[in-house]
C-alpha cells in the first residue's frame, strides 16, 4: 500500500529539495527519487507527522545558537584530530550539550552517520542551523580525505562571522538605546508634564508664543488620539521591518546605507570582509571556485553586492579573470580588493590573498565602529541638548513674559 512522505532530497547542484511523494517504503522512494537525479536524506510518512509526541516538540523548540554551531565543528575537528572516529566524536558533544535543541540535532545527525550517512548530508536535513556555507565546506573536507581541517577552516570562518556581527550590533546599541529613551520620555512629558503647566499658563492669561503653542497643540493631539499615537509608532516600526526585508524594500534601504556618509563607507568594509572571508574559507576547504561564489552569492545580503558577484561567477564560468569586475565596481568594491585579486589571478594564490583581504577589513571595520562610538556619542548629545533646550525655552518663555507686564 503507498503511503505519502514527507521528503528533503539532494539535486545534481547540491541544494535542498524539498516535497511529498506516495511510495511504498523509504527505499522504493529513495529509488523513485534516484530516477529523477534527487538523492534522499529525509523522509517521513505523513500520517505520523500529526502525532509527534510532546517531548519530541518540546526538544525540537528553540534554536541552535551560532556560538553552540562553532563549538560543535571545533570540538569534533579536535577530537578526529585526536584519533576518535566522527561518530563517537558526535556522541561525546550529546553528552556535553546543555541546549536541547542542539542535544536534538546532534541526535539526529547521530542516527544518521551511524546508518552510514555522511556527515554533510546528515548536516543538510537541518538547513535552518547548518547552513548551505557550512555544508558545502564539511563536503569538501568529506572528499578530499581532510575533514578535521575543513571543520576548523569551517569553525574559524564563523567565529570571524560572529565576531564581525558582534561589533556592528555593538555600534548601533548606543545610539538606539538613546534615541528609544529620548522618544519615551518625549511621550511622557507631552502627556503628564505640558497638560500641568498648560493649565498654569491658562489661569494666569498668559499670551503664549508660538513655539508654547506648538507643544501645547502637539501634547493635546497625543491626549486626544493616545491609543492611536501609540498604535501608529509601532506600526511604523513594524512597518519598516517588515519593508526592509521585501525584494523591493531592501534594494532601497541599501541604496541609502550606500550615500549615507561615514555609514557608506562601513558598508563597504563589512560586505568586503565577508566576501574576502567566505570565499577564502571556501576555497581552503577545497570547494570549487565556481560553487564558492555561488554560495557567496547567497551569503552577501546586500542587492548591490549580489549583482556584482553573480557577474563574477559567469566571468568564471567562461574563463575569463574576475579581477575586472571587481575594478568596474569600485563604488563598492574599494580598489584594494581589486588590486588583491590582480596579484592573486597573477600568482595563483587566491585563496591566501582573499585571506590577508578578509584580515585587512575585518580590521579596519573593528577600528571604524569603535570610532564611530566617539563620534556618534557628541552628536546624540548635541541634539539630547537641542531637544530639552526647545523644550524648556518654550515652557519658560510664558513665565519671563508674565515676571515683564508685573
Amino acid at each position: 500500500m503507498n503511503n505519502e512522505f514527507e521528503y528533503k532530497a539532494i539535486n545534481k547542484d547540491g541544494d535542498i529539495v524539498k516535497g511529498f511523494k506516495k511510495s511504498n517504503d523509504e527505499i522504493s522512494l529513495s529509488n523513485e527519487l534516484k530516477s529523477e537525479d534527487l538523492k534522499l536524506i529525509y523522509a517521513e510518512p505523513v500520517n505520523k507527522i500529526g502525532f509527534r509526541n510532546l517531548t519530541e516538540r518540546l526538544k525540537n523548540f528553540g534554536t541552535v545558537s551560532t556560538r553552540d554551531k562553532i563549538l560543535i565543528y571545533r570540538n569534533i575537528s579536535s577530537m578526529i584530530t585526536a584519533g576518535l572516529p566522527l561518530s563517537r566524536a558526535i556522541s561525546v558533544l550529546i553528552r556535553q550539550s546543555k541546549n536541547p535543541k542542539t542535544k536534538s540535532v546532534l541526535e539526529k545527525v547521530h542516527e544518521d552517520v551511524k546508518k552510514g550517512q555522511s556527515f554533510s548530508d546528515s548536516l543538510a536535513k537541518f538547513p535552518k542551523t547548518f547552513t548551505p556555507l557550512m555544508v558545502s565546506m564539511v563536503k569538501a573536507g568529506e572528499e578530499s580525505g581532510n575533514l578535521a581541517e575543513s571543520l576548523k577552516v569551517t569553525s574559524d570562518q564563523m567565529e570571524k562571522a560572529y565576531n564581525l556581527q558582534k561589533k556592528i550590533r555593538g555600534a548601533m546599541i548606543y545610539p538606539g538605546v538613546i534615541i528609544t529613551a529620548m522618544i519615551i520620555i518625549g511621550f511622557l512629558m507631552m502627556v503628564l508634564v505640558v497638560p500641568t503647566l498648560t493649565g498654569t499658563f491658562a489661569e494666569l492669561n498668559v499670551e503664549l508664543p508660538a513655539t508654547t503653542q506648538f507643544v501645547i497643540n502637539f501634547s493635546d493631539f497625543l491626549q486626544s488620539n493616545i491609543v492611536l499615537s501609540i498604535s501608529s509608532m509601532l506600526f511604523l516600526v513594524v512597518s519598516f521591518i517588515a519593508g526592509i526585508r521585501t525584494k523591493k524594500g531592501n534594494r532601497i534601504f541599501s541604496w541609502l546605507m550606500l550615500r549615507t556618509p561615514v555609514v557608506s563607507g562601513l558598508v563597504k568594509k563589512i560586505n568586503s570582509a565577508r566576501t574576502a572571508r567566505t570565499l577564502s574559507s571556501l576555497l581552503a576547504s577545497g570547494v570549487s571556485f565556481v560553487h564558492s561564489i555561488e554560495i557567496v552569492v547567497d551569503v552577501v545580503q546586500n542587492p548591490y553586492y549580489k549583482e556584482v558577484l553573480e557577474e563574477a561567477r559567469k566571468k568564471v564560468e567562461i574563463g575569463q579573470p574576475i579581477s575586472k569586475v571587481f575594478e568596474k565596481n569600485e563604488n563598492l568594491y574599494p580598489i584594494f580588493v581589486s588590486e588583491m585579486m590582480v596579484v592573486a589571478e597573477e600568482t595563483g594564490e587566491l585563496g591566501p590573498m582573499l585571506f590577508k583581504v578578509a584580515e585587512f577589513y575585518e580590521e579596519e571595520v573593528d577600528q571604524q565602529t569603535k570610532n564611530m562610538s566617539t563620534i556618534v556619542e557628541p552628536v546624540l548629545m548635541i541634539i539630547v541638548g537641542a531637544a530639552v533646550g526647545f523644550f524648556a525655552i518654550s515652557m519658560i518663555s510664558p513665565m519671563y513674559s508674565l515676571v515683564e507686564t508685573i
